[in-house]
């Protein structure tokens, strides 16, 4: 490490309440979804701190927590969505660290502050927010696409050609708002009736699968249920893609990143952690995912297509994104009797 390096890490260091500049070397170990960390920052990082960063990636909240329940895995940061955060707090696997006191926490946009699913911000910070709708060319159906209909009652063109999230809950949730029915459901009438209409929709789909720019992008489907950051970058390799805002409601959620109680390198998940509210790291994240971030000051270091990017920037129009809190025991229990039924 240089003396420069060293003596930013120090100050770093001091400014956080770790020991000394001799943490800021070693390793920092992520577990981060696939395909959503912009290998720059890693660069940038282990630049400055001197740390050797090693990415793992998963492809649900589900996968990653059942792998970090195990114990041992070695991983320090991990970047679970907005519920799951909150039960990994209840579990007792996620570090206190305190970012509400680390210096770069001042750039926190303050709605994102006192969070349903972390309150104050004791154990998270914003990574990436955004919505869950779907994407579908417009060239090969021209019609409205504002509505849920186009996954569930889908048109003759887009029969066969659509991809739906291999999520219960996405699946589910989407479910029952076309119906109209209210989240965290048990009512028996309500989810006899969506689970009827998800096996009869499901005729109609082509695949179950995350990787929704990889889908849609090689021709391989004209409809994905999607992300909207995802839904930007495979626009920007297929023009006639729209993103939709269906009247019926879509998913709002946020992805954190939080240090697990037993990380290895708990000083380096530390500096990380601050790292990332910087407005400039934070905007290096938004460029390379293309979601927004929760951090005040980031725009100007955009790219300038974020934002005005019709993913990004919601119409006057649309709906509230509906951020789903995490559903009692009984109703998860009854969502997983459906999804086995749908899956099979």
């Amino acid at each position: 490490m240089t003396k420069t390096k060293l003596k930013m890490a120090t100050a770093l260091a001091a400014g956080l309440g770790l020991a000394g500049p001799a943490l800021a070397e070693g390793e920092l170990n992520i577990y981060n979804w696939g395909n959503y960390t912009n290998p720059e920052l890693i660069e940038k990082f282990e630049a400055e701190f001197g740390i050797e960063v090693n990415l793992d990636g998963y492809d649900s909240n589900e996968t990653m927590l059942a792998k970090v329940r195990e114990g041992n895995t070695g991983y320090d940061i991990v970047v679970p969505g907005d519920s799951t955060v909150q039960i990994m707090i209840g579990l007792d696997m996620l570090a206190e660290i305190k970012p509400n006191e680390m210096e770069n926490f001042k750039h926190m946009d303050p709605k994102w502050v006192d969070v349903w699913w972390d309150p104050g911000r004791n154990y998270s910070v914003p990574w990436q927010w955004g919505t869950t709708s779907f994407t579908v060319d417009t060239e090969v159906y021209t019609g409205d696409i504002n509505t849920l209909a186009l996954m569930f009652d889908p048109p003759e063109e887009l029969k066969g050609r659509i991809n739906m999230l291999n999520d219960m809950n996405d699946v589910i949730n989407a479910g029952l708002r076309f119906r109209g029915y209210e989240r965290c459901n048990q009512n028996p009438d309500e989810l006899r009736d969506v689970t009827e209409m998800l096996i009869a929709a499901k005729e109609n789909w082509r695949t179950m699968d995350y990787s929704t720019i990889e889908k849609l992008t090689s021709g391989d489907v004209d409809l994905s249920q999607n992300w909207n950051g995802a839904a930007m970058r495979a626009r920007e390799q297929r023009p006639t893609l729209q993103y939709a805002y269906p009247v019926e409601g879509f998913t709002g959620w946020m992805d954190n990143v939080a240090v697990l109680k037993d990380a290895p390198n708990m000083d380096n998940a530390k500096l990380f952690v601050n790292f990332i509210m910087a407005p400039e790291n934070a905007a290096m994240i938004s460029n390379f995912a293309r979601y927004a971030n929760g951090i005040m000051g980031s725009e100007e270091f955009m790219d300038a297509e974020m934002l005005s990017a019709p993913e990004i920037v919601m119409p006057a129009d649309a709906p509230t994104p509906d951020f789903v809190k995490p559903c009692a025991q009984e109703v998860t229990d009854l969502y997983n009797r459906i999804w086995t039924r749908l899956k099979q």
